[in-house]
């Protein structure tokens, strides 16, 4: 079985080498010549991984159409905003046959669509999600690792999981494609405010109310936009929530740290130099939810949104999140009891 990945960035190689570890021979699409080169001739991907050999399985093309008619599944590793774009081009080139593989973590600006939603514009194939704590520096470097493959189609997610499957590297399916989504998109969001915390010199404490307070809120979004709440104490909501929040590999914790240091978030996309998909899912989640009328409140990522395009100061964000009326932590116990 041969596997093809769009998206040479770090995530892509990540899968790349995992499945390459497997036994599976890759074809990995880049855009850059000399990105390209590195792979197919030093077994070196300079751009992301300069001191990491790939295994000989990985090749890499310039060809799109030659990368998408390459496997057997397709791996799609490229950020939320980009998918439309891709997809667009690939329709024509793609076998009905062919398993296509989300791996992004966010939510379409204006559409406030899920991966997922936006392939089956395009594409009639069989949809699996990839998501869960997965950082590519991690999987990269063969720590363990685990990950939930999620689809309508059940063979699609058993037969990723297999591909993927490995003493480092653990895959569990999950029918519940929406929530698997919902959580790995929100959880960016939490991180960021994670960061500015952290950037602000807060401790242990404020970080864990976060954390508890993000599931919460993510769990209450994620079940309102179809998700199961179980599935968000798993390993693609609780799981990469934790991981998110707390690793120095998370893009969206980094750019919240130099928030949090005062930088304004044009100055802290430039220092973390890579794509933070909790920027605009953050901006997506906000405006879909002034658009409807519910009976929860998303208090961080209105905070979270105000300090990124109002120009909120940080410090105070967190002291209005502190300062909200009173209320019950968990109203579904509270009706539960009578109390």
């Amino acid at each position: 079985m041969k596997i093809s990945i769009l998206g040479g960035g770090s995530w892509g190689t990540a899968i790349a080498q995992a499945v390459a570890d497997n036994g599976y021979q890759v074809l990995l699409y880049v855009r850059n010549i000399n990105q390209k080169d590195s792979i197919n001739k030093n077994n070196k991907n300079n751009n992301y991984f300069p001191e990491f050999k790939l295994s000989r399985k990985i090749k890499a093309s310039d060809s799109l159409k030659e990368v998408v008619r390459y496997g057997e599944a397709v791996f799609l590793a490229v950020p939320t905003q980009a998918n439309r774009e891709i997809l667009e081009n690939i329709g024509a080139m793609i076998g009905k046959k062919q398993i296509v593989v989300s791996t992004a973590k966010g939510i379409e600006g204006k559409t406030y669509k899920r991966n997922s939603e936006i392939i089956e514009e395009y594409l009639n194939n069989p949809v699996v999600v990839l998501s869960g704590p997965s950082h590519a520096e991690e999987v990269i470097s063969a720590l363990p690792t685990t990950a939930v493959a999620a689809s309508k189609n059940k063979k699609a997610a058993e037969l990723i999981q297999k591909i993927m499957m490995s003493a480092k590297f653990r895959v569990y399916t999950n029918p519940d494609i929406a929530g698997v989504e919902i959580g790995g998109a929100i959880k960016n969001i939490i991180a960021i405010a994670a960061g500015i915390s952290d950037g602000l010199g807060f401790g242990d404490n404020t970080k864990a109310a976060l954390i508890t307070r993000g599931l919460h809120e993510m769990s209450r979004l994620g079940v309102s936009m179809g998700g199961q709440l179980l599935t968000f104490a798993g390993l693609s909501g609780m799981g990469d929530l934790v991981v998110t929040c707390t690793s120095i590999h998370s893009r969206n914790w980094r750019l919240g740290i130099k928030i949090g240091e005062g930088l304004s978030l044009e100055e802290s996309l430039k220092e973390v130099k890579q794509t933070v998909e909790g920027v605009s899912t953050t901006r997506a989640l906000y405006e879909w939810y002034q658009k409807g009328s519910y009976d929860f409140d998303i208090p961080i990522t209105k905070q979270i949104y105000q300090v990124l395009f109002d120009g909120k100061d940080p410090l105070q964000g967190v002291e209005d999140l502190m300062l909200r009326g009173p209320k019950h932590e968990i109203e579904e116990v509270i009706k539960e009891i009578d109390w």
